[in-house]
């Protein structure tokens, strides 16, 4: 592994994260800019980048809460988000749904 890369766990997966980078970014590098689901369901990530928004909290190494964007990645750091799940699909059979008269 280069010098300038860090062994972390994101979501339980290897990742190999700039040196200098935050929690923040390391996650955002490894899964997307969508690091967490809001209370509705709806993505969310990052916004300041300075720790005033609180939209980059995450667990890590088993905290919860934490604003990863003032976070910097050590090694063997495990950071695990909570992002949105895609909604469930509901399969129907064709020929027992009922239309509407109309």
């Amino acid at each position: 592994m280069p010098d300038d890369r860090v062994p972390i766990l994101v979501d339980g997966q290897p990742f190999e994260a700039p040196r200098d980078a935050s929690a923040a970014v390391a996650a955002m590098l490894a899964l997307g800019p969508d690091l967490r689901a809001s209370v509705t369901g709806r993505p969310r990530g990052p916004l300041c980048g300075m720790g005033v928004c609180h939209e980059c909290r995450l667990t890590i190494d088993g905290v919860p809460h934490q604003r990863s964007c003032l976070i910097p990645v050590k090694p063997g750091m495990s950071i695990e988000t909570n992002r949105p799940q895609p909604p469930a699909t509901v399969q129907t059979d064709p020929a027992t749904t009922e239309v509407p008269p109309p």
